[in-house]
């Protein structure tokens, strides 16, 4: 491995390993500016001229984000902005220039819920699926990437870009994460990519806003698992169980019906990349085969939680270790030796790594997102495997795209049309 010299956080001069299998990016393809310079790009984007974008959503606009996802929407400015990429952080702050009702209606009925136009979505994860809401309404009309907050970007984005959706003699319109091996279709909706109007997410929203307007439009998701425009989809999950701070246990059956509900979005996707509508001309089976390209789930965007069994103390108190001293070797207790397994591993082999929040906190209590968001600066000590983790993020690029995953002709999960009942 090579030493390379960087400017950490703090503006000590650290030296990093770079593991094999990655490079440099090249300064003049970087954004170098200090932070503030970055920041005052990210509040004030251009308009919106052309498909290069990248799309966030944060409630309360990007000044309010915590500092450590401000962190990770900086590396994607940093990493992909001189290539071309716009990054957008949209929200619903009135008067603020990211305000989603800058960029599309808001009032279109065939965009968005009324919950979402009046502001009246309710439950613990409302503001997760007001997220969910904005996805595909920006991608339907701008196109690009919509990702999570919380979604580190490792990989070449825009080679990928360039070798399949931008590729006029690809046949791949969409991107995103799917695990191998799966009895069904699915994606991950935290990063999604496509050019406007694909027949995928068209659809996708149509079936979601459906859903949102059963009994007099709803207000929130509890209960959409069992909506019969889903029936025949395997529901998420299946071997979660909870156990609350009073002793209550909720088995896996019902942590799946939650786990369906909050991430209703993906259950959608999966119900359409499943439907085949002879009406409509649409073969969902046969479009995943041939215009999806997959990216491996645990490999490409989950090592990290992996490599730690899950458990998000582990990958925090491992992390946040700091590296040996020159002419020190790692600790006899290999808790520095798991460390650096871990970071050179997603470095290298991953094409990002999406750190978990919301329903996954009543199952596993803490995860890494959480213990840094509650331990402010602790992504960026100095000298710790997470700050050397965070700078192979910014300044580095593995050598090689992710693979497509090999997807399997699967039968549909149901025959007629999107928004009927076919029992």
């Amino acid at each position: 491995m090579t030493l390379i010299a960087s400017m950490s956080a703090s503006n000590t001069k650290m030296e990093y390993p770079l593991p094999s299998g990655m490079h440099v990016v090249p300064s003049e393809q970087l954004d170098l500016r200090p932070d503030a310079d970055i920041d005052v790009d990210l509040l004030h984007p251009p308009p919106v001229t052309g498909v290069k974008n990248i799309w966030f959503f944060w409630h309360s606009g990007y000044a309010s984000m915590h500092p450590y996802t401000q962190r990770t929407v900086r590396a994607w400015h940093r990493r992909f902005t001189k290539q071309g990429w716009i990054v957008r952080i949209t929200d619903r702050q009135p008067g603020s220039k990211g305000n989603i009702a800058n960029f599309v209606d808001v009032t279109d009925s065939t965009l968005f819920p009324e919950a979402f136009t009046k502001g009246t979505l309710t439950g613990p994860y409302a503001r997760q699926h007001t997220s969910d809401l904005v996805r595909w309404p920006l991608l339907l009309r701008y196109g690009g990437v919509y990702a999570d907050v919380g979604m580190m970007q490792i990989g070449d984005l825009d080679g990928l870009w360039h070798a399949t959706i931008a590729n006029p003699d690809s046949p791949y319109e969409i991107l995103s994460y799917a695990p191998s091996g799966a009895a069904h279709y699915s994606l991950c909706n935290y990063f999604l990519a496509a050019l406007p109007d694909n027949a995928l997410f068209a659809r996708c929203h149509r079936l979601l806003l459906a859903l949102w307007s059963v009994d007099g439009n709803r207000t929130t998701t509890e209960g959409m698992h069992a909506n019969p425009l889903l029936r025949g989809v395997p529901l998420m999950g299946g071997e979660f169980t909870i156990t609350e701070d009073d002793g209550t246990f909720i088995g896996p059956d019902e942590v799946s019906r939650m786990l369906t509900d909050y991430i209703i979005q993906g259950q959608v996707a999966t119900a359409v990349m499943g439907l085949v509508d002879a009406e409509s001309n649409w073969d969902g089976p046969a479009y995943c085969m041939e215009h999806f390209y997959a990216i491996e789930f645990m490999e490409g965007s989950q090592l990290v939680n992996e490599l730690t069994a899950w458990n998000g103390q582990k990958a925090f108190d491992l992390l946040s270790l700091s590296l040996p001293e020159d002419g020190e070797k790692e600790d006899e207790s290999q808790q520095q030796r798991q460390a650096r397994e871990i970071v050179e591993a997603c470095l290298s082999r991953s094409f990002g790594f999406k750190l978990a929040h919301g329903l996954i906190l009543r199952v596993n209590r803490v995860t890494l997102g959480s213990l840094w968001r509650d331990n402010p600066g602790s992504d960026v000590v100095p000298g710790t495997y997470a700050a050397w983790l965070r700078h192979g993020i910014a300044y580095w690029c593995p050598d090689t795209i992710p693979d497509r995953v090999a997807l399997p002709l699967l039968p549909p999960t149901k025959v007629g049309r999107l928004l009927e009942d076919t029992e």
